[in-house]
């Protein structure tokens, strides 16, 4: 078994949806693009990941990177842009991890802002956009996605670090499921900036250790969590 030394988590680089939500009325959440800034930041993120591999005394060998990418335009961009800074790498594209879905098709005004007004004090984990998912939906397709991840690690010539771009919520999911924090330690958890990532690195005992922080709000965004330490 040749597990990686690191998993590099990253969200993609702004797009723009990010910079204007109004476009949602004229163009799916997949075929968003990525912005100016967005593609510099994304070479920046290639440069970032390189340098922080150098730390680690990196080898000729670190230059071969596994990306498993969501096929949403943005994150593709985002992966080609982080290819850069490597010279030898592959990629598989992965719809499992893919954005959160709201709707199977756009209403006429767009996204509402109202509908993440009404998440946002519901409970993210749990609520479900009309005619789309709820993150304990897509907790189960990343589940599915880390089941392809393991068997992956398993091949003998498996590379020493792996990238997975990807989108806030979904990369949210994935720490959940990887670090088992609950559901109430995941409704806190803040999306990470654009072209932001998390670092899993393997320790001594073959187990990875989370070195990067995961950014947090002060306090839940809605009043229904419940302190199960009192239980005993």
């Amino acid at each position: 078994m040749s597990k990686p030394r690191n998993i590099f988590l990253v969200r993609h680089a702004q797009s723009e949806a990010n910079v204007d939500k109004s476009i949602y009325k004229t163009k799916p959440d997949y075929a968003m693009e990525l912005t100016e800034l967005g593609k510099q930041q994304a070479l920046e993120a290639g440069v970032k990941i390189k340098e922080y591999l150098s730390t680690e005394y990196f080898r000729p060998e670190d230059e071969h990177i596994q990306f498993y990418v969501s096929p949403f335009w943005r994150t593709r961009q985002t992966y080609q842009l982080i290819k850069k800074s490597f010279t030898n790498s592959k990629v598989y594209n992965d719809s499992r991890i893919r954005e959160q879905e709201w709707h199977g098709k756009l209403p006429v005004d767009g996204y509402s802002s109202a509908d993440e007004m009404e998440r946002d004090s519901y409970g993210h984990f749990y609520y479900r956009f009309l005619g789309g998912e709820s993150c304990a939906d897509v907790f189960d397709r990343v589940s599915g996605f880390l089941d392809t991840l393991h068997r992956d690690f398993e091949k003998i010539d498996y590379p020493n670090n792996c990238i997975i771009v990807t989108h806030g919520m979904a990369l949210r999911i994935f720490c959940m499921r990887w670090l088992h924090l609950s559901v109430e330690e995941f409704e806190v958890l803040k999306n990470p900036k654009n072209c932001e990532f998390q670092v899993l690195s393997l320790n001594k005992f073959g187990k990875y250790e989370l070195k990067t922080e995961l950014k947090k709000w002060d306090k839940p965004l809605h009043n229904y969590q419940y302190d199960w330490k009192k239980l005993g």
